[in-house]
This record gives structure tokens, C-alpha cells and sequence, in this order.
């Protein structure tokens, strides 16, 4: 175990994104928590608190440092831009010694780390409670709720509880490892206690797993381990808490009910640490499987052993007493390493960061987040309602540098925000700033303008669906379907085409996304799970994208057509329903280009054959109005009669045959010839309309004046 934990290779992160595929879950108690009907509707928005601020002082030229300080207009224009949860990072009162780790390190301008707490109440550089509570009431008044973020692993390395409590932490009496020094400067914020980062942090030789405190009143010393993942190096500025006493479990429970009274929203950091299975292999090895954290796996444990300290899983305490205690509180977990559908479908959290989103569509790994939808619908498609999808997070580059400013940047967006699920938009990612904020960052360093071509271009394509993003949240009338190249005739995976919607308001949604030209159709579902059978095997079952649509069975089905419209272009179209049943829905699609229908409505044709004569002179193209488009195919045999006798050859002859007249007989002229024979269409043209009204706006538009005809 020591020589494997010495030798294992530690990654940095999550590691690569992996396609979801449930192998054990359906073993597991299905315990979703109920959603109230706001939580559907969440569009969730980042911000680094200290940086927002510095960004706000710039813009409106005034020093703006405290929460209750926020101008009102900007709270006006996240409702605008369709945000109904501010998720403020940073908001709590941070570990002081992590500020001056930071400093000592060479970032004389940095503030202590926002994941680096000392203690769970409103920093005082930013107003304290009093400004919290001012925004908390002025965002709400514009539907705004705020989210903040709970620290559940670990805390600063000076916190009240490293003070107080250094037995809640996991720790050892003497270093793990003889090389260990701890003679630098003291970190310690409290006269009594002393804080040590182990030396050769500071020559960047080594990164120690544990930190030195020492109680100066009784010299007792304490070598409290870093919060540490497992996948990189120690976080050299935080204090891990040891789970397996229940006195720790129910303290950091009581400080997320105080969380929950203040925040109807809460992201925990790093929730999936803090799993039986990943506490235990983290801290508590199991006999030769080696330690993921140098020098644990001298304290392995055996399972049975590490289940007596630890019987049920923490996140389920946690929900059932928030259900009991704090209820109508959302709880997001910040989960990774493929427990993303544990977490809210055994340990009802209400949604779970979905980083697949991200990373597979930014390097067009197209095939592997198809498969994940459809594994997920397979399995549970509740499970996808409660994904958190996002193109950046705090701990990633911005959207813009990923994806760029152009169509894929909102090719991607429309999924963002028409994939059930929750969307959450970046820190900067409507304006299209392109800095990455540390968390222990105070002011933006980049002099970054907002991009106003990408904010006009957000508000013209991305606002109107988050507006409408009941449609899409949900799953009960999701579906995913194939798109089958029209060249190939196999399933194009780059193509992502979905539906959702209710049963009056049904959208259909296709993104392209590859540097590429495709044309195909779209016909049948993808599998998705209806129900469970006796012997636990869950039932799928595959629709047609007419089921989909909830578009009804006609009666006569040869003389049926659906009429529908284009979001971005705002053009109607018809398509016979024949075509749709048999052959499927027909698309081309340039290059990361996205296209969006709705308003889908089922026509049956007359006697007339109108529908099928517009049908047949369209020819899948789209016009701007499809019932003025009916209304000229009435009209068409019509208005033909009527050109036929109101055209330049018949008045030319007639004007001739007039003026032979008029010369034998009377001798007029020719000008009063012509004024009559105007007068004569003019006042037939007045009768013409008086009978067929109808008719106006086309003649009107489009038949030739009298006056041009006698030129």
C-alpha cells in the first residue's frame, strides 16, 4: 500500500470527461426530492463577488464596495437578461491566513481564497449582514433569488472551527513524513494558536499534506491535514474535516440549515468527497487498494469497520433534514467522477454539475454526449432534468475562449438553455470577457470592455427562450432523435435534434455542431425509459417526432399538412403529413448553425386543394406569412381573370379600336379617348373590389396602374 501510494500518478481536476452509464444504480434507492415549481424556472448566473463590484465601480465611476451599493440598474438588467438566480461567490467571511499565504507567495493584491473560509457569516468588506439583506430584498423584488456557495469538506486553515476544534479534524501527533519543517512565519489570526505551513511550500519543492497547529497555552501540537481531492496537489490554504464523527456530521449540518435560512439556493464545493465511497478511499483506505493521499494508507479501514463509523451516506442526512427543516431550499452539488446520477437520483440532491456539457461539446466529442443522453434517457430520464449545464465555471477558462464569439459560442448557448435541466451562465459571459478571476482575486485585471455586437446578439437569439424556459426544463415531453444523412443515410452524431415542450406549445430544436454542411431527416426517438417491470428491467419505448410534436392523427392523412415557424428567421412553412410519417422532418444545416420550430399545426385541405397547391409551389421553402400565401392560392384563378382582362394588350387594343371610332364619328382627339377609357377601368376596378374585398391588398400590390398600362 505505502509503495503504491508513493508511485500513483495524482491528475489535475476532475480528469477527462467520461460518458455517463449508471452500471450499478439501478441497485440503488430511488429518492428524488420534489421540485417546487420555481426551481423549474432557474437560470442561474455566476459572479465573483469582489470582482463584480471593482467591474461595477468602472462602470458606473463610482466606488462601489459593498453589496448594498449595487445599483439598482444592474439588478434591472440581470432581470432583463432573463436571470433568476445570482449565485454571489465569495461572499463569506474569508480565511486570513490564506490572504497571506497568497501575499508571501508574491500576490501582494489578493484576497484570502473564497473556497478558504473562516466562518459562515457576511464579510465585512462587503457590508456584512445588513448589505446582504438589502440585496437579498432588491433582487427578489425583480424575481431574483440568491444562491450562495457551502464548503462541506473542508475549512480555512485558521477558521473559528481550527480554533476551537481541532479535534474535528483529521489529523495526526506527529508529521507523516521525518522531512517535514514547519519554521515559518506563524498564520495564525488568534494570539494563542499557532498556524505553520510545512517550509518547502514556500521553494515550491514540495506540497505537504498536513499543516502545524500548536495550542501555545498547553503546547500541544496538532498536524491537521489539507483538504485534498486525491487528483492534485493538497489545498495548502484549508483544514479537512473528518467525517466519521457524527459530532462534526451534525455541526456541519447545522451550519447548512443557517446557510439554507439565507440562501434559497446552495452549491456544495466538491460534494462528491464527501461520499461514503470517496471519503473512505481518500482518508480510510480499504486494505490494499494503496491511499490516494500520501501517507493515509497506513489508516486504512476494512468496509465493515469504516460503515460502523460512517452508516449512511451524509448528503442523505443532510436532504432529509433540509426537507424537515429549511424546505423549498435548492441544493446543487458540485459532483464529478461519475456520480452525478447518484447524487440526485439516490441522494436527492435537486441538481448535480453536468460537466460533460462543457468539455464534450467545446472539443466536438459529438458521439460521446449523444451517448450520454441517450444513456440517460435509457436508464432514468429524470436523472437529465436535474443536470446543471454550463459552457465555464469558476474554475474554468471563460465561454468565449472555449467556444469563441461566433456560432458555435451560440450554438452551444441555445443548448445550454434548451436542454432540460438548470443553465448556468458564467461570470462575463454575455459581456464575452475573457479574463479567468482567481477566487482569491479582488479586481479584474484585464481592461475588458463588454462586446456589444455579442450582448445585442444574446438578447436578439438567447433571451426569448430563457424566457420561456418552463418549456424546456423539464423531461415528460422530451425527446432525442437521430439524424439520418440524406447522403449516407447513417446517423449524423454531430447533429443534436431534440423536442420539448407541453402539450399546447411543442419546440423542435436542431444544432449542427461541426465546422461542416449535413442535410437529413429527423423521424423516429431515440429509446427512452416509460417504466419499470416486475422484475426490476426497465421499459423503453421510441415515438415519432409527430407523436413528439402532439401533433393528432388526421383523418385523411392524403390531404393533411403541418404548418409551422422558424425562430431566428421568423418565415413559415408547410410540410404535407405524409411526407413527415413516411419519410421523417427534412434539414440542412451549415456550419454550427442552429434552427428552431414551433407553433406546429395540423391543416386539413378542402375541396380546393389549397394547402396542396401552396405545398407543391413552395417546395420547403418558408414565407413570411403562410395565410397570405393561402389566401393568393384562393385567389390565384381569380386574380388570373381579372390580369387577363386588366393587362396593357387588351387596353392597347381597345384604345385602338376606340380612337378608329371616335375619329369617324366625332373627331375628338386622342387624350380624350384615352382619359375615358381610363375613367372606364378605373371605375370597373372600384365595382371589382366592392364585390371581391379580398382581392385589395393583392391587386393593390400587385396589378399594373392604368396610367402605366396607357404609357
Amino acid at each position: 500500500d505505502f509503495i503504491e501510494e508513493e508511485e500513483r500518478i495524482r491528475l489535475s481536476g476532475p480528469g477527462k470527461p467520461q460518458v455517463y452509464r449508471f452500471e450499478g444504480l439501478e441497485f440503488e434507492e430511488v429518492y428524488y426530492s420534489k421540485d417546487t415549481e420555481w426551481m423549474e424556472k432557474v437560470v442561474l448566473l455566476a459572479k465573483n463577488t469582489f470582482v463584480w463590484l471593482s467591474q461595477l465601480s468602472k462602470k458606473y465611476k463610482r466606488k462601489i464596495t459593498r453589496l448594498d451599493q449595487i445599483p439598482i440598474e444592474e439588478l434591472e438588467l440581470l432581470r432583463k437578461w432573463g436571470i433568476t438566480g445570482l449565485w454571489l461567490i465569495g461572499i463569506w467571511e474569508r480565511s486570513p491566513a490564506s490572504k497571506r499565504i497568497k501575499q508571501l507567495m508574491g500576490n501582494l493584491d489578493a484576497e484570502g481564497s473564497a473556497y478558504s473560509l473562516y466562518d459562515y457569516t457576511i464579510a465585512q468588506a462587503l457590508g456584512g449582514y445588513q448589505a446582504y439583506e438589502w440585496l437579498r430584498e432588491e433582487a427578489w423584488k425583480r424575481g431574483i433569488r440568491l444562491a450562495s456557495d457551502m464548503v462541506p469538506n473542508h475549512t480555512g486553515i485558521d477558521s473559528v472551527w481550527v480554533h476551537e476544534h481541532p479535534e474535528w479534524f483529521i489529523s495526526v501527533p506527529n508529521p507523516p513524513f521525518p522531512s517535514y519543517s514547519f519554521t515559518g512565519e506563524n498564520l495564525s489570526s488568534h494570539p494563542e494558536i499557532g498556524i505553520y505551513l510545512e517550509d518547502h511550500y514556500f521553494d515550491k519543492t514540495d506540497a505537504a499534506v498536513v499543516f502545524k497547529r500548536i495550542d501555545f497555552r498547553t503546547g500541544q501540537e496538532h498536524y491537521i491535514y489539507h483538504g485534498n481531492d486525491g487528483t492534485s496537489m493538497p489545498w495548502n490554504d484549508t483544514a479537512q474535516l473528518n467525517y466519521l464523527d457524527p459530532t462534526v456530521r451534525e455541526a456541519v449540518i447545522q451550519k447548512i440549515l443557517g446557510v439554507a435560512k439565507m440562501f434559497p439556493i446552495i452549491r456544495f464545493d466538491a460534494a462528491m468527497t464527501l461520499t461514503k465511497l470517496h471519503f473512505q478511499r481518500l482518508w480510510y483506505p480499504e486494505p490494499g487498494t494503496g491511499g490516494a493521499i500520501p501517507s493515509r494508507s497506513r489508516f486504512s479501514m476494512t468496509k465493515e469497520e469504516f460503515d460502523k463509523h460512517m452508516p449512511k451516506e451524509f448528503w442523505r442526512e443532510v436532504v432529509d433534514r433540509i426537507e424537515q427543516e429549511a424546505p423549498d431550499t435548492l441544493l446543487l452539488a458540485e459532483a464529478f467522477w461519475l456520480l452525478e446520477g447518484y447524487f440526485v437520483r439516490t441522494l436527492g440532491m435537486h441538481r448535480v454539475y453536468n460537466s460533460a456539457f462543457m468539455n464534450m461539446l467545446k472539443e466536438e466529442l459529438n458521439e460521446k454526449y449523444r451517448e450520454i443522453i441517450k444513456n440517460t434517457l435509457a436508464f432514468d430520464p429524470q436523472i437529465l432534468k436535474r443536470f446543471v449545464n454550463f459552457m465555464s465555471n469558476p474554475d474554468e477558462e471563460p465561454a468565449i475562449t472555449q467556444f469563441g464569439d461566433g456560432d458555435k459560442f451560440f450554438g452551444v448557448f441555445v443548448m445550454l438553455v434548451t436542454m432540460p435541466g438548470l443553465p448556468m451562465i458564467a461570470h462575463g459571459q454575455i459581456e464575452g470577457y475573457r479574463e479567468k478571476y482567481g477566487m482569491e482575486y479582488k479586481q479584474a485585471y484585464w481592461n475588458e470592455e463588454p462586446n456589444h455586437q455579442l450582448i445585442q446578439r444574446y438578447e436578439r437569439e438567447i433571451l426569448p427562450l430563457l424566457w420561456r424556459r418552463e418549456l424546456f426544463s423539464g423531461v415528460n415531453n422530451f425527446a432525442f432523435f437521430d439524424f439520418i444523412d440524406e447522403t449516407t443515410n447513417q446517423v449524423n452524431n454531430d447533429v443534436f435534434a431534440y423536442c420539448n415542450g407541453n402539450k399546447q406549445t411543442m419546440i423542435l430544436i436542431a444544432y449542427h455542431n461541426k465546422y461542416a454542411t449535413t442535410s437529413g431527416r429527423i423521424k423516429r426517438s431515440i429509446p427512452f425509459k416509460t417504466e419499470i417491470t416486475d422484475n426490476g428491467v426497465a421499459k423503453t419505448t421510441t415515438i415519432t417526432l409527430l407523436q413528439a410534436l402532439h401533433v393528432p392523427t388526421p383523418s385523411d392523412k392524403r390531404n393533411a399538412f403541418i404548418t409551422f415557424k422558424e425562430y431566428k428567421t421568423n418565415l413559415e412553412y408547410i410540410r404535407s403529413y405524409q411526407e413527415l410519417e413516411e419519410k421523417g422532418f427534412f434539414l440542412e444545416l451549415k456550419a454550427y448553425e442552429y434552427q428552431i420550430f414551433y407553433n406546429f399545426k395540423l391543416v386539413q385541405d378542402t375541396n380546393q386543394q389549397s394547402y396542396r397547391r401552396l405545398h407543391s409551389l413552395l417546395q420547403g421553402k418558408g414565407v413570411s406569412n403562410l395565410q397570405k400565401a393561402i389566401k393568393r392560392v384562393d385567389l390565384q384563378s381569380l386574380l388570373q381573370s381579372f390580369n387577363t382582362l386588366y393587362n396593357k394588350e387588351i387596353i392597347n387594343l381597345f384604345s385602338m379600336w376606340a380612337l378608329n371610332k371616335e375619329e369617324k364619328q366625332q373627331k375628338k382627339g386622342e387624350q380624350q379617348v384615352l382619359n375615358r377609357i381610363k375613367n372606364y377601368y378605373e371605375n370597373f376596378l372600384t365595382q371589382f373590389l366592392r364585390e371581391k374585398p379580398e382581392l385589395k391588398e393583392i391587386i393593390e400590390k400587385e396589378a399594373i396602374q392604368v396610367d402605366e398600362l396607357l404609357m
